[in-house]
């Protein structure tokens, strides 16, 4: 019964999966403040240490804890947003920190997220299992992040 609490926990993400309308947004706006308080706390421990790691360790244990969660709740719940929470991060990898790039990766990443572009919609519906959950999301992240980096080339002055 512990471990099925911890992988809820994870999975929901401390339980903001639970809100009762837009949880994925709620999963992503704890990443958000995540950020806020790693800034406040650790403006001079690199981020990108703090992200790539973050991202692999929340990636690699949210996967597991939606593959424990999904035997109770089925496939995909919605419930599950550590997806989002890792997309977010990942969305960010060596950007920048600050107001404009964290609201811009949220935006940015909410927007993939949502309408599921690019492949992301075909990992989707068709990769099964907590991998799935989660990849859909990595990649979402990833097209967030290059989508930021070209931002931020073709108007630096809005970035900093």
């Amino acid at each position: 019964m512990i471990r099925l609490g911890f992988h809820k926990a994870v999975a929901t993400v401390l339980g903001l999966g639970y809100a009762p309308f837009g949880p994925g947004t709620f999963g992503t706006l704890g990443a958000v403040l995540s950020c806020y308080a790693y800034q406040a706390f650790f403006e001079d421990f690199p981020s990108v240490v703090v992200l790539v790691s973050g991202s692999i360790i929340f990636g690699v244990v949210g996967i597991w804890s939606t593959e424990v969660v999904s035997r109770e709740w089925g496939d995909d719940p919605s419930r599950v947003v550590m997806d989002e929470y890792v997309g977010y991060l990942i969305s960010l990898l060596f950007i920048p920190l600050n107001h404009v790039t964290l609201i811009s990766a949220f935006i940015l990443f909410r927007f993939f997220d949502i309408l599921k572009p690019l492949g992301i919609g075909y990992i989707d519906k068709n990769v099964k299992g907590g991998l799935g959950v989660m990849l859909d999301d990595v990649l979402a992240g990833v097209y967030s992040c290059i989508t930021l980096h070209l931002l931020i080339l073709i108007f630096p002055q809005f970035f900093v």
